[in-house]
């Protein structure tokens, strides 16, 4: 993941970019977001309301994208917490090749954030970690919506457009946008076109799955309240149903 600046205002952002291979890890004080910069991937995490924003898909040619140019996938993934629970947030920060751990600790608890920079599969997720229950508020990208999945009877996210193989365009090419939530030790408390907020026991996590890994048979995951991982994709191990057809946004 290539590179990540911790920025430090007024101060020059700090980049962190390791060869192959290597570790970059960083702890102290954050005194300003950290922008995450990948080849498929791009976000960025504000130390003041623990929250990730503009989560992005940049399109970067790759036989398994799903945009042919950067789609922000979500506007915001933002925990609820009080002013005691975010003060003083130190970040401990690892970057090895194309994953990224960040975990803030602050005066009420901690909050870790894992992230992988491909253009699918479980490549995200967060993981509260305070007294109580947490409330996750995950609001989608302006041109995304949820629907519920008709082959599946589950709920997905996506923009709607249709695949276009390489045959068809081979500059053009992309798989459908597709993903889901994926909850571990955490409860929907509400699901709109556009947002969804969850309930998030200490140590549950809120994961989010891009591709096929997001429609697949499969029956979600087993609780975890501790070392929680974001997982590759199975890559075919389940069966895959066919892409939805003109979906439509749940309220819509």
């Amino acid at each position: 993941m290539n590179p990540l600046n911790p920025r430090y205002p007024p101060c020059t952002p700090t980049t962190y970019d390791p060869a192959p291979g290597k570790d970059a890890k960083v702890q102290g004080t954050v005194q300003g977001v950290v922008k995450v910069t990948g080849v498929h991937t791009t976000f960025t995490i504000d130390p003041a309301t623990l929250g990730v924003y503009d989560y992005t898909l940049t399109g970067a040619p790759a036989p398994d994208r799903m945009v042919t140019s950067p789609t922000v996938v979500f506007q915001s993934k933002v925990p609820t917490l009080t002013a005691a629970q975010l003060a003083g947030p130190v970040l401990e920060l690892q970057v090895r090749d194309d994953t990224l751990v960040a975990l803030f600790r602050t005066a009420g608890g901690k909050l870790k954030v894992q992230a992988k920079d491909a253009p699918q599969g479980g490549i995200f997720q967060m993981e509260p970690e305070f007294a109580s229950n947490v409330t996750l508020t995950h609001t989608l990208g302006p041109t995304l919506f949820y629907f519920v999945n008709p082959f599946t009877g589950k709920v997905n996210f996506g923009n709607g457009v249709d695949a276009v193989s390489p045959a068809q365009s081979s500059t053009g090419y992309h798989q459908m946008l597709l993903g889901k939530d994926s909850p571990q030790v955490a409860t929907k408390t509400l699901q709109t076109g556009s947002v969804t907020t969850w309930s998030v026991a200490s140590g549950g996590r809120m994961g989010g799955v891009l591709g096929e890994d997001a429609i697949e048979l499969s029956q979600g995951a087993t609780n975890c309240t501790q070392d929680c991982q974001a997982q590759n994709r199975i890559r075919g191990s389940l069966p895959v149903p066919p892409d939805p057809t003109n979906p439509t946004p749940i309220g819509g």
